[in-house]
């Protein structure tokens, strides 16, 4: 069982990891209040992965109140970093393709190996 303690440290180093990862490695064309919004949302959707939540869209716009095309522009950079990986699930109704995140496994791996020392 994880105590209380492993858990609020795994917290506290995966959000060091993410704000370091982030801001210290801007992407070009890439402003300061854009890598503020994407270490915001990785918290969010930190929150949501512990919580066994699907990372689609849908859920993310629903948790933040952010429009569809506020998630979309924060949530990409965080692909094209390799931080989130991206697949197409069928949509709620079933009939349509949503597009589904996870935290990059490398991410935890990192993590791990960081923590073993």
């Amino acid at each position: 069982m994880t105590s209380t303690l492993t858990t609020q440290w795994h917290s506290l180093s995966f959000a060091a990891f993410i704000l370091h990862e982030i801001m210290d490695h801007p992407q070009e064309d890439e402003t300061p209040q854009s890598r503020l919004k994407q270490v915001g949302m990785m918290s969010v959707l930190y929150i949501m992965n512990q919580a066994h939540q699907a990372l689609t869209i849908s859920n993310i716009v629903e948790i933040t109140k952010l429009t569809r095309m506020g998630v979309t522009e924060t949530i990409e950079p965080l692909v094209k970093r390799g931080i989130l990986t991206e697949t197409f699930v069928k949509n709620s109704m079933g009939r349509g393709k949503a597009r589904q995140f996870e935290i990059a496994p490398e991410i935890f791996e990192k993590l791990r190996s960081f923590q073993a020392r």
